[in-house]
């Protein structure tokens, strides 16, 4: 099985250019129709400009428009990793479990809480090396968002599509998050093995937990895995944001009509990392903590795991380069006016 890369994603706005062009040559087509259409009928029009032909001024936009999409398609630099290559790494598991529910778009942390936990997320992805991460999100319930893996632009991909959206049934599981977290760690003969490289990194604000978390961290902490907390929010909270169609429309409010204020938890928090021998670090506006966690992270052993990558990638786009050649040459040999010599061979609609 080959593997497709795109070296050079940025052109990929590129093709919002195409409808522009359409949009364009079909107005610029209606126009001159118009104008044909003051000067007489239609027979007396094929007398006045009886070479030209409307079916070969389409055809060659055609053909230049195709001849565009494949050289931004030869921009894109599509390449070709045909060989799969084994290494033996070493490092340690991480799951992050992401809160989404909610009241993690209140703006007490900027721009809110769930854009700078994913921010946070993505810096600390950039201090990893060779260790493998995870996702899960949560609200009354917790998913896996993205299994165990060392490709890292994978994981920022799928952390980049996660919103609020992600979970229907609001609250917030601390304890089911860290029960599906343990269960996403690779597995021995369906035990966990007792190894002292695996943690759990919970992202939350803490607020309305619903089951026994701290139970749950101390069956994580006994087989082993850490449990880490970082507290997103601050004490003095927020309202929640209520948003139709992008738009803000107000606040939360309770069956009193008052605003909802949702605030930050650090007691169980607290409880939770200190049961799972982790650390707990509050979030601010001006730091999110991650130089604490990442530094409990590094005290972790390192196991060593086999990795599977591809490799000896090969670029493409010179195949494309010579479709759009091909293109833009049969548009230069068709003319927009009929041929004398060819008069009568009208294959391009009526006289």
């Amino acid at each position: 099985m080959n593997m497709i890369k795109i070296a050079e994603i940025t052109f990929l706005y590129a093709f919002i250019l195409l409808p522009v062009f359409v949009i364009l040559f079909w107005r610029m087509q209606a126009k001159k129709k118009k104008s044909l259409q003051s000067i007489g009928d239609k027979p007396l029009i094929n007398r006045l400009i009886p070479l030209y032909s409307n079916g070969r001024v389409v055809l060659k936009f055609v053909l230049l428009l195709f001849a565009f999409t494949f050289i931004i398609i030869a921009l894109l630099r599509v390449q070709i990793g045909s060989r799969i290559e084994k290494a033996n790494r070493k490092g340690a598991d991480i799951i992050i479990a992401l809160d989404v529910s909610n009241s993690m778009l209140a703006e007490d942390i900027q721009p809110n809480r769930l854009s700078r936990s994913k921010q946070a997320i993505s810096k600390l992805i950039d201090k990893f090396d060779a260790d493998r991460i995870g996702i899960v999100i949560f609200a009354g319930r917790a998913y896996v968002q993205l299994p165990l893996t060392n490709d890292y632009a994978a994981a920022k991909m799928f952390l980049e599509t996660i919103s609020t959206n992600d979970v229907n049934e609001q609250g917030t599981a601390l304890g089911s998050a860290i029960s599906l977290a343990v269960e996403s760690f690779d597995k021995t003969k369906n035990k966990l093995a007792k190894e002292n490289n695996k943690a759990i990194i919970i992202i939350t604000d803490g607020e309305n937990h619903e089951d026994d978390a701290i139970e749950q961290a101390k069956l994580a902490q006994e087989q082993g895995i850490m449990v880490n907390t970082i507290g997103m929010g601050l004490p003095d909270g927020a309202p929640i944001p209520m948003y139709v169609n992008g738009i803000q429309s107000g606040y939360k409010k309770d069956k009193e009509g008052n605003t909802i204020v949702t605030k930050l938890d650090e007691t169980m928090l607290q409880k939770v990392a200190a049961t799972g021998m982790g650390a707990y670090v509050r979030a601010s506006n001006s730091n999110a903590g991650l130089q604490t966690v990442f530094d409990e992270i590094n005290k972790l052993d390192k196991k060593e795991y086999e990795s599977k990558t591809f490799s000896d990638y090969e670029d493409r786009f010179q195949y494309f380069v010579a479709i759009a050649l091909i293109f833009l040459i049969i548009e230069l040999l068709i003319f927009s006016r009929k041929s004398k010599t060819f008069n009568n061979f009208n294959l391009f609609g009526k006289k």
